[in-house]
This record gives C-alpha cells, sequence and structure tokens, in this order.
C-alpha cells in the first residue's frame, strides 16, 4: 500500500528505513520521552502492519515523517513496558500509537495529518475499533481536528510530562469519511 499525497508518499515502513525512523524519534521527541534505536526496531520488525511512513517522491527519497503503534484489547494504555510490545496482539481490538513524527523542517506542511488520516484507514481496513494516544497539551487541537475526542489527562507521567489520551473510534470515523 502506498499512498501518494502531494509531494509525499505513504506506505508500510521497511526494514531499510530502521535508521531514519531512529532519526526520526531523536529529532522530534526530547531525550527522556524519544523511543530507544531498540524498541524503535523491535516495532518495525514485531508490528510493520501498525507503522507507516511518509516519503519524499522524486530521485532522492527521504523518510520524513512516521507513526507506529501496538495493538491490544485494552483500554489502558500507561503501561510503559507496551511501548516495547509487551503484551501486544496483533489480533487486539485498539492500536495504540507509540510515535507520530514529522522532522521538524518539513512540519507544517500537512504531513502529521495526512500520515494519521492514512493510519485511521489502514485501522478501519484491518478491522480495528479504536485508535489509543497520548498526547500532550499544545496538541490536542490538532488530534481533535483529525476527529479524536479527548478523554482527559492520563496518568502516564512518561518522561515527566503531562499527558492527554485521545481516542478516534473508527466506526464514527468511517462514517464521516
Amino acid at each position: 500500500m502506498t499512498i501518494v499525497m502531494g509531494d509525499v508518499a505513504i506506505r508500510q515502513v521497511e526494514p531499510r528505513d530502521l535508521d531514519s525512523c531512529c532519526t526520526l524519534e531523536a529529532a522530534c521527541f526530547p531525550p527522556a520521552e524519544a523511543a530507544d534505536p531498540q524498541s524503535v526496531q523491535v516495532r518495525l520488525q514485531t508490528y510493520a502492519e501498525g507503522f507507516l511512513v511518509a516519503e519524499t517522491r522524486g530521485a532522492k527519497r527521504v523518510v520524513v515523517g512516521m507513526v507506529n503503534s501496538g495493538a491490544t484489547h485494552k483500554t489502558d494504555i500507561t503501561d510503559e513496558a507496551f511501548k516495547k510490545l509487551v503484551g501486544h496482539d496483533p489480533d487486539g481490538s485498539n492500536l495504540v500509537v507509540f510515535s507520530l513524527a514529522v522532522l521538524p523542517q518539513f512540519q507544517g506542511r500537512g504531513i502529521a495529518g495526512q500520515l494519521m488520516r492514512a493510519y485511521a484507514e489502514r485501522g478501519a481496513a484491518m478491522r480495528k475499533q479504536r485508535i489509543l494516544l497520548l498526547c500532550k497539551d499544545r496538541l490536542v487541537p490538532m488530534y481533535e481536528h483529525l476527529g479524536y475526542r479527548d478523554a482527559g489527562l492520563s496518568a502516564s507521567d512518561h518522561g515527566g510530562a503531562c499527558w492527554h489520551e485521545m481516542v478516534l473510534d473508527l466506526a464514527v470515523h468511517k462514517g464521516m469519511a
């Protein structure tokens, strides 16, 4: 599956993307919040179907964005071990986003929204019920614009930050599309 949106193509991650995805993680998150390269590799190898990348089109293709996840039947997404896919169930009804990242020099171009819309389409095609994620206060409006509901403050203190739990009901989202 490759979705072309303007000057960016969104596709499922491939093993050759590992270094680019690690670079994205380090560039977009503070060290206390960023996934280490081993965690990114585990996500890529274990659940590639829940991992999309955005790359520039043209002669020199560059991975400029990514979204990755795990799947579970649980709705409590505060378990830190789950970020390393401990307890991941590929048949789980919920997708849990771990990282949405776009290189700083490519931010503000709508790439994050494109990734999340493609990700929601993929989740619906996989017959998942909802997408769950944690985000900081400043990102709540972006996710609400994409159809997510703010479920309130999370008990998670990942990286020492304050997080909001966001939920996208895929059945409702699909009906809106």
